[in-house]
């Protein structure tokens, strides 16, 4: 199974399920007077701001869906450059692109999310945000990222995807930035198959996240609004089925992040003597979501000789998660001819360049490094070779000693 929440889906989600079908309202409004209307998508957003610590969220169809909205009602747009990581999920970069403003690719450190030092040296005149991506569960140095931002005027917003139910130093993740945006695909914490949210504490920022999201309409609408309508919106809404199965997998949250870091630990400690193993920095171990355990090798050859023989790959042939294996976007690729937002002539930053390559140190830690699963077997992170959740300790110690065996056979 890909993600944790995908395994525990049982007799609670149907039961949601079912308690919408029956009702027969699939749309996220309803009449309030109708015992049928269930509100799921309504009771979805008032849990996960709750979760959250924020006053506002808006359920979305997807993650992607989430940071566009995010990005777009913030205000970001042509002539704007976004600082991204060159280590994440592609979604990060490409709703860049269809806010119309500019991806400017920054590097990774140790954690495996973005290095502050290089996002400091990545401003420029033109630079609007900073996206914090909590890779792999592990929050980003928000501390740092977050006095960035202050420091130069900056929006911070964190794409929180792989990571929810995560915590940075006693504050849930999506909470510390202008907005926080979540994936509930099949790879992550929890799960409706799809769909995302983008939570915020700004009211102002919440009405347009709404607005964009919902075609324009202010937020909870009842029926056919004119007049009304802020700004041009989209449709990125969330259906009841899709808020009935994550309210379900909500209330087994604990159990799976219990589980995780339990197993992550008993993982971790089963390997940790090895001569010459490092493993990815942490910056909240009680707090990050520890679907997966990063290992890092002293040179690339040998980290392959490793992934091969244990059936998976290095991190930087992972897939669609590395900047360098996005050839759309290193060649910049968009839907028309034209080429916009690269040849937006609100953009006065010059020619838009990526090339494998334009990022030494990620591209270095990426090559020597392997992802175990501890819960999440997801192709695209390279995290073939691991454990589940529904492992308990003797297959997480049988995995561990497989590992150990590969592992010294080329270490020692």
């Amino acid at each position: 199974m890909p993600g944790p929440g995908m395994e525990l889906i049982g007799e609670e989600e149907k039961r949601e399920l079912l308690e919408v079908i029956e009702g027969g309202y699939l749309f996220r409004y309803g009449s309030e007077d109708n015992p049928a209307f269930k509100a799921k998508v309504y009771r979805l957003e008032q849990e996960v701001a709750k979760l959250s610590g924020v006053r506002y969220a808006v359920a979305t169809n997807s993650g992607t869906s989430a940071l566009l909205v995010a990005l777009c009602g913030l205000g970001v747009g042509p002539g704007d450059e976004v600082i991204v990581p060159g280590y994440t999920f592609i979604a990060s970069i490409s709703s860049v692109v269809y806010a119309r403003a500019i991806p400017v690719l920054a590097e990774i450190d140790r954690t495996f999310n973005l290095d502050p030092e290089d996002v400091r040296r990545k401003i420029t005149p033109r630079t609007k945000a900073i996206m914090a991506v909590h890779m792999l569960g592990n929050p980003a140095r928000l501390d740092e990222l977050k006095a960035i931002a202050e420091e130069h005027g900056l929006l911070l917003i964190e794409d929180c995807a792989q990571a929810f139910g995560a915590s940075y130093h006693g504050r849930p993740i999506g909470s510390i930035g202008h907005a926080g945006c979540f994936s509930f695909n099949i790879f992550k914490t929890i799960t409706s198959g799809d769909g995302g949210m983008v939570i915020t504490d700004d009211e102002e920022a919440y009405h347009r996240f709404f607005a964009f999201h919902d075609q324009g309409h202010k937020p909870l609408r009842k029926g056919v609004e004119v007049g009304e309508r802020p700004l041009i919106g989209l449709d990125f809404r969330m259906t009841e089925l899709q808020a009935a199965v994550l309210l379900a997998q909500l209330r087994k949250l604990e159990v799976i992040l219990s589980h995780l870091r339990e197993n992550k630990r008993r993982f971790k400690e089963g390997i940790s003597d090895i001569p010459g193993l490092e493993f990815r920095e942490v910056t909240d171990p009680r707090g990050e979501c520890a679907t997966i355990l990063t290992v890092i090798f002293p040179d690339a050859e040998t980290a392959h000789k490793v992934a091969e023989e244990l059936g998976t790959r290095v991190v930087a042939g992972s897939g669609w998660h590395v900047y360098s294996n996005m050839e759309q976007i290193l060649n910049k690729l968009t839907v028309t001819p034209e080429g916009c937002p690269f040849t937006c002539p609100y953009y006065k930053g010059g020619e838009v360049r990526y090339w494998k390559g334009m990022l030494p140190q990620t591209d270095d830690l990426l090559s020597r490094s392997i992802n175990i699963s501890i819960g999440v077997s997801d192709p695209g992170l390279g995290s073939a070779f691991g454990v589940t959740m529904r492992d308990g300790p003797d297959e997480v110690e049988r995995k561990a000693e497989e590992f150990r065996r590969v592992a010294m056979k080329y270490l020692s």
